[in-house]
């Protein structure tokens, strides 16, 4: 009877660690699609910020974008007048501020905002969400996923991320917590567009939070087209050069 018992158990057991691994790989396959659906490998991008504030004011800037690969990605102020010039680069959970008047780059934090608004650097120079994150739960229906990531170390931004998407797997709202479980800001993406090339995606990114109310500030992509870019455009020597790289 003993000997059944533990053979049943071990059969339990490996059922469950199967089904584990499948549901972990289905999920981390489901994830890698999103970032596919979200931005090409290597691109080029304007987009423009803009921080509202509770009396009502607001604050608009115009960058210019660069990624390539999962990690790597720079960007360019060109406006207002008195950001224009500025640029910033990250390569992985390294990020760095270059300010002209400086003439050299500075460290800056993932969790800072150069914007000052709502969105911290971290969502204003996103990498691949599966180069920061593991799936640990997924749930399907007729809608689509919800997806819950886990940080993959504790560099990331958000400890946890809470990610809904469409059947298409289209990013439709993310809610980001921190390792005690306090949702930090929620970030929904709206107007879906194409943009040409097979890039079909929200055109808009908004974000409050609870810890800044009367806040928001939305992240508008009014171009993406895919565009190689040779490793050395991703270093600190050529971020007072990014203006260049316009067309």
């Amino acid at each position: 009877m003993k000997s059944k018992t533990r053979k049943f158990v071990i059969t339990v057991l490996v059922l469950i660690l199967v089904s584990v691994t499948v549901f972990a790989e289905s999920g981390e396959e489901v994830l890698k699609r999103i970032d596919k659906n979200m931005m090409p490998v290597s691109y080029e991008a304007y987009r423009k910020i803009i921080d509202e504030y509770p009396d009502g004011k607001k604050k608009e800037f115009l960058l210019y974008t660069i990624k390539k690969d999962q990690d790597k990605t720079a960007m360019l102020f060109l406006s207002p007048a008195s950001e224009k010039g500025r640029s910033t680069l990250r390569v992985g959970e390294n990020m760095w501020l270059y300010i002209p008047s400086v003439g050299k780059p500075v460290r800056i934090t993932s969790l800072q905002s150069i914007t000052g608004g709502v969105f911290n650097n971290s969502d204003i120079m996103q990498v691949d969400y599966s180069t920061e994150y593991d799936v640990v739960g997924m749930e399907t229906s007729k809608e689509g996923y919800i997806l819950d990531l886990k940080a993959k170390n504790k560099s990331v931004a958000y400890d946890k991320l809470k990610m809904w998407a469409s059947k298409e797997s289209i990013i439709t709202k993310i809610e980001c917590y921190s390792a005690s479980g306090m949702l930090i800001k929620t970030i929904e993406f709206k107007d879906i567009k194409n943009f040409g090339n097979g890039i079909i995606r929200p055109a808009v990114m908004e974000t409050y939070s609870p810890l800044y109310k009367g806040y928001r500030s939305s992240i508008i992509f009014t171009d993406i087209k895919p565009r190689e870019f040779k490793d050395e455009v991703f270093t600190l020597n050529y971020m007072s050069r990014i203006e260049a790289l316009r067309k």
